[in-house]
């Protein structure tokens, strides 16, 4: 009983996620797995011999706080930066430089 209600739980945050990233219009990805690990800001799942760690939103992801090990999800992601850097000199064209001559 308990397990069915915390895939419920996951279904139900993988809806509230999925309507929030198609609104933001980011491309959307899918793992399914056994939870390996979870706490209530991250989960773990395994899938064959891959490990994926997942961050969760406590705010927005309702029942991530239910997830226990052994139990099978479906976690619906996007990737997001948290941070980018640009180089400090860009790559400029290649081009003849008109002032030289021969």
């Amino acid at each position: 009983m308990k397990m069915k209600m915390a895939l419920s739980l996951v279904a139900v945050a993988n809806l509230i996620l999925s309507g929030i990233t198609f609104a933001a219009g980011a491309k959307t990805y899918q793992v399914a797995g056994t939870v390996v690990a979870a706490t209530g800001s991250m989960v773990t799942v395994q899938k064959g011999a891959e490990k994926f760690e997942i961050d969760i939103d406590p705010a927005t992801t309702k029942g991530s706080a239910d997830l226990k090990v052994g139990a099978k999800v479906t976690v619906t992601y996007v990737m997001s930066a948290t941070k980018v850097e640009a180089s400090s000199t860009a790559a400029e064209p290649s081009s003849p430089n008109p002032t030289s001559s021969p």
